[in-house]
């Protein structure tokens, strides 16, 4: 029986020596390329945490003491000690979440997989053991160096300097990275720490070849001592972290599971907030991680275990256009500049920022301040494109309303990974983001569905004033979608006559669905006009005009059904006066699991046969004409 085998609960890990918990890390890396590979998932960020997990579980009592990952994605090795061995359906429906989860353990605090707010949770747990008498417990977050770069976890760690003293460690998973390499004045201190032990052995050495008479005369003991007080002052490691008041133990070798244990005991005994500061590395153990300099092994597909190499080669996806298409109006334009929030190369600013590199700016995990910082750009006369993962704009959500909108800035917000995503679960379905920003006065947004438009509105929204939105989806690009006619800004897809008369409005990756509906009515003798908006905030006049010419409208979005776009066109049409019935057909409002795409479109009943379904149906009218209407679609 493997060590890894025997190890079904933290408690297990107690009874080890410290040859089998070398052996045991060295099973769990392997456990972990082996199934990852096969379904995908973070793998890097897991690698590197390995013996720094094992160590926290043998020190803390889970789940009496909590432990909370910030972020989650780096919570692999902690699922596997605390029983969950099976990765076989990892991050697909009915298989374990790639995030904690409380419905899988007891032993998941929050499922916390947009960065910088463990230390809150942390904090706030440890304050209510504190006031409910529990002084025989603790709080554990462990928080990436990237992490560190979002502004959230220094309001955290303010509150916690100055607040009471209380049962509460902070381990610094400090790799030098987010999804590549961590930026900005927190990244150079946490060097500098990193260093800190190089700079010390440099000055015993020059001790030494002082008292043999070896340095220049003019390099004295006393100079000497006057150098280390002077850079200690600068790159102490105790300075940023203890001069809030926060106690400091580091930097710990990360990968020694017995230094870890050493440090965390000392700070299990403290009765005061601490920090360890752990140095690890990203994609140990594995040799094409470590030789990885893009971070492709952040978060990887299906991959073959031996190479790395991905089993299907990755598609030209529509991340790839807007990568592309950004660099071309980058050559033409001296004033576009690119944002983006510790995520340059997945939102396909890399290229830009070779060529460019004074042009693209990386703030690290910190979106409220890309959008804020995006506002000034644009007042300064620069055009500002803020590249983001859709489920992370609803960070930034009061900098677009109060710095850009309400200032009418001309910011173009590119959003990635919008609509369902699915393998991340609840958290990074990009589901929000037509609701939310169909609140903001002043914001255009388009929702290109196919290659050319993604190009062509991208261009057309830089070169508009106010802020703008262009928003896709995630994956390979569908195949062309080409319109047959235009009517003032809407693009026509397809036109079928008959009796009755639906106009089916497809909304970015939706257009090719409504496209198919439309066939499937056709052939049951239901006339329909199907047209892409393109630009779907604000609702387009011309689509409200004609709407009016209909028996019904069916709006189909990837968004939220209550509240998104179709329930903007829905409103629009009421405040003119028209009667049409509207049918939104979207994402419910409700947190979902974690399931392959197709799935969940199944599940929300989005394919082409099910809307076309509930359209005959409200043609036919009452209740039992579905049956009526199920049998006319062959359903």
């Amino acid at each position: 029986m493997s060590v890894l085998d025997r190890v079904t609960r933290p408690r297990d890990l107690r009874g080890l020596v410290t040859d089998e918990l070398i052996e045991l890390a060295a099973e769990i890396r392997e456990f972990l390329v082996t199934n990852v590979a096969r379904t995908g998932g973070h793998l890097g960020p897991n690698l590197g945490v390995v013996e720094l997990t094992i160590a926290i579980h043998r020190v803390f009592d889970s789940p009496r003491d909590r432990i909370v990952f910030d972020t989650g994605h780096q919570s692999y090795v902690h699922k596997i000690l605390t029983g969950r061995h099976d990765f076989s359906r990892l991050r697909q429906r009915g298989g374990i979440s790639g995030y904690p989860a409380r419905g899988e353990s007891v032993h998941d605090v929050v499922e916390n997989s947009h960065a910088s707010s463990a230390l809150s949770w942390a904090d706030g747990i440890a304050r209510a053991n504190l006031l409910r008498g529990r002084t025989d417990r603790h709080v554990v977050v462990v928080v990436g160096d990237g992490a560190l770069t979002g502004g959230m976890a220094w309001e955290a760690l303010n509150n916690i300097a100055e607040g009471p003293d209380r049962n509460l460690v902070i381990v610094v998973n400090d790799n030098g990275r987010s999804y590549a390499p961590t930026t900005g004045g927190i990244a150079h201190h946490l060097d500098a720490l990193r260093t800190t032990h190089g700079y010390e052995k440099a000055l015993d050495w020059g001790k030494r070849t002082l008292l043999q008479g070896g340095l220049p005369g003019r390099m004295t003991y006393e100079a000497l001592h006057g150098l280390k007080k002077g850079v200690k002052d600068v790159i102490a490691p105790q300075g940023l972290f203890e001069d809030l008041g926060i106690k400091y133990i580091g930097p710990v070798d990360g990968h020694d599971v017995t230094a870890m244990e050493f440090a965390l005991t000392r700070a299990k005994a403290y009765p005061e907030p601490v920090i360890v500061h752990a140095i690890t590395e990203k994609g140990r153990g594995y040799q094409p991680a470590l030789d990885d300099i893009a971070d492709r092994f952040h978060a990887v597909g299906v991959i073959h275990p031996e190479t790395g190499l991905p089993v299907v080669p990755a598609r030209f996806g529509w991340t790839s256009v807007f990568s592309d298409e950004v660099l071309k109006l980058a050559r033409q334009r001296e004033d576009l500049v690119a944002i983006t929030a510790a995520m340059l190369q997945p939102v396909g600013l890399g290229p830009m920022s070779e060529e460019f590199p004074a042009r693209v700016i990386d703030v690290g995990i910190a979106e409220q301040h890309a959008v804020a910082s995006a506002a000034g750009l644009a007042f300064a006369g620069m055009h500002p494109v803020v590249a983001l993962y859709a489920t992370f704009l609803n960070r930034g959500y009061d900098q677009v309303l109060m710095d850009v909108a309400l200032h009418n800035q001309s910011v173009t917000f590119v959003l990635d990974r919008a609509g369902i995503t699915g393998d991340d679960g609840a958290s990074h379905n990009g589901m929000w983001d037509m609701a939310v920003l169909r609140t903001v006065p002043n914001l255009r947004l388009a929702a290109p569905r196919d290659e050319a438009t993604l190009r062509a509105e991208l261009r057309e929204a830089v070169g508009m004033e106010g802020p703008t939105a262009v928003r896709y989806p995630k994956g390979s690009l569908p195949d062309p979608l080409r319109a047959i006619g235009h009517r003032e800004g809407l693009d026509v897809l397809a036109r079928h006559d008959g009796e009755r008369r639906v106009l089916v409005v497809g909304v970015g990756a939706m257009a090719a669905t409504a496209v198919d509906v439309a066939q499937a009515l056709d052939a049951q003798g239901i006339g329909s006009l199907v047209v892409d908006p393109r630009w779907v905030l604000p609702v387009s006049p011309e689509l409200v005009r004609l709407a009016g010419e209909f028996e019904l409208v069916a709006h189909l979005e990837d968004g939220l059904v209550t509240g998104g776009v179709g329930s903007a066109l829905r409103d629009a049409l009421a405040d003119a006066g028209s009667r049409v019935p509207v049918q939104v057909h979207g994402i419910p409002q409700a947190f979902h699991h974690h399931a392959r795409r197709d799935e969940l479109i199944e599940e929300f009943h989005l394919r082409p046969t099910d809307v076309a379904m509930r359209i005959a149906g409200a043609l036919l009218q009452g209740d039992a004409v579905d049956e009526d209407a199920a049998r006319l679609l062959g359903g």
